[in-house]
């Protein structure tokens, strides 16, 4: 029994990791930056677009789809490295319990 004990309080300390994980995930901001920085944009650890900067270089006519595709292009540039920084915040709060993510009743990242 003193083991199982012992095993409820990992749990509950690595219950406490986690949730702690997700605070600094939700809390996390991240820019995205594309064509040499004439595109800037912010996400929220949600992933929402917070705000988004366009160079007046691109404000020449017919550059509109150009625009738009830098936009995309740097809101991709935050989705990945707020995903990397949720993944290594998690794996963080996994510890050494990292490598069994996935695992039912464990989370994925």
């Amino acid at each position: 029994m003193k083991d199982l004990g012992n095993l409820m309080k990992q749990a509950q300390g690595l219950q406490a990791k986690m949730q702690d994980a997700q605070g600094k995930i939700a809390a996390s901001v991240v820019e995205g930056v594309a064509g040499a920085g004439l595109v800037r944009l912010t996400l929220n650890g949600e992933g929402e677009l917070l705000s988004l900067t366009l160079s007046e270089d691109l404000m020449a006519p017919g550059e509109a789809e150009t625009a738009a595709d830098l936009v995309l292009a740097a809101h991709a540039d935050g989705k990945k490295k707020l995903d990397a920084l949720r993944a290594d915040l998690m794996k963080e709060a996994m510890g050494p319990l990292a490598g069994m993510a996935g695992m039912p009743g464990l989370p994925k990242f």
